[in-house]
């Protein structure tokens, strides 16, 4: 990164002012946005001034952002790339007929190594997993991967990917980048109750949980667990400490948030949950997922072999461990910044990594740390 300029009035004036800032730097090749949804950005405002950009732009909007030791509930970052990246739109993100494979094959026709690329997605589309497996079909593990979903804690879709075609939303934008890379994952939560099999779902909805209402189940062991009653208006305030794991062989489970609860006892989370799989309903502590997200820092320092003197993290941490730890999150931020090497990131809906000997995954409530090249 060579320029990374902050705005924290969250204005369109802003905006312009430090995007106008970083595009004039000589040998400014690319350009990350993230901004924050209190900001209000719509196509209508942004769209005219994202066309205008000389060189490829890709971002999101997302509930919060990180800056330094600071924590953005308004506000937009900018941050400026000498290396041009190959900036790449699927659209259809919830379209069950849409073949990732292909698309990506053809927007991609030369898979180079040694790359970092930017996966960032509209964090209510429906087959995020599907684009992620596709990815993987496509790249393997030859690229490094770190995004996440965008969006608003609203929980209502709109436009949230910034694109030199304007404020777009049910897409993925893919930006790959030529520079060294190390990515660290962990999340710290741990297992309360199962495993219970999956038995009816339908992408992102989980029907069933051993032939049983998902809700019924879930709500048992949770409502056991907090010692607390779910009412009509207190589902995701309590199911935010109690997210799914779904098991998988010789690593760490995937979690799954649940955001909302369906008439028929259905449960809506965020990233699919596969038919058959098995799942346990998990919990944390402040101690463990501080120590995650410290655990996601060595990992991806670990993991780098770029110059050791030039180098930024990215933080890509989910906005419901914001929601959980409270005024406590700030430990979070501290123990993934260190002196002297810039900071930024996304607070989101959903996380997108791999650990660069691992498959690469669609998280929840996970923290994600990028040790990047500061070319």
């Amino acid at each position: 990164m060579l320029d990374i300029q902050v705005d924290p009035s969250g204005t369109i004036e802003g905006f312009q002012r430090i995007l106008q800032h970083t595009i004039s730097q000589k040998k400014v090749e690319g350009v990350l946005i993230f901004a924050c949804d209190a900001n209000g950005f719509t196509p209508e405002s942004v769209n005219s001034i994202l066309k205008s950009i000389p060189v490829p732009i890709f971002g999101g909007v997302f509930p919060e952002l990180i800056h330094g030791l600071s924590k953005l509930t308004k506000g937009t970052i900018v941050a400026g790339l000498s290396t041009r990246p190959d900036v790449q739109i699927v659209p259809h993100l919830s379209d069950p007929s849409v073949d990732y494979d292909e698309i990506i094959s053809q927007k991609f026709p030369e898979s180079d190594q040694n790359k970092t690329m930017f996966v960032l997605v509209d964090g209510f589309s429906q087959r995020i997993s599907a684009l992620i497996d596709s990815l993987f079909n496509v790249f393997g593990l030859d690229v490094n991967y770190i995004g996440g979903g965008c969006g608003s804690l609203s929980f209502v879709q709109k436009p949230c990917l910034f694109t030199n075609k304007g404020l777009i939303a049910d897409s993925a934008v893919l930006a790959t980048v030529d520079i060294a890379s190390g990515i660290g994952v962990s999340h710290g939560w741990y297992s309360v109750s199962g495993p219970f099999k999956v038995t009816e779902a339908d992408r992102n909805v989980i029907l069933t949980l051993d032939w049983q209402p998902a809700f019924s189940i879930y709500r048992q062991v949770v409502e056991e667990a907090a010692r607390c009653k779910f009412t009509d208006t207190n589902f995701f305030e309590l199911a935010k400490s109690y997210p799914f794991g779904i098991k998988r062989l010789g690593g760490e489970m995937i979690v799954r948030d649940p955001i909302m609860v369906k008439e028929n006892g259905a449960l809506v989370c965020v990233g699919e949950v596969p038919v058959e799989s098995y799942v346990d309903i998990l919990t944390g502590d402040e101690s463990s997922l501080v120590n995650a997200a410290r655990k996601a820092l060595t990992l991806s320092l670990e993991a780098y072999l770029g110059p050791a003197n030039h180098k930024v993290f990215f933080f890509i941490d989910c906005i419901s461990r914001v929601l959980f730890l409270g005024k406590e999150f700030e430990k979070e931020i501290q123990a993934v910044y260190q002196e002297g090497i810039p900071l930024i990131g996304a607070l989101t809906l959903g996380e997108i990594a791999n650990s660069g000997k691992d498959y690469l995954e669609f998280y929840n409530k996970t923290a994600v740390v990028g040790c990047m090249e500061a070319k």
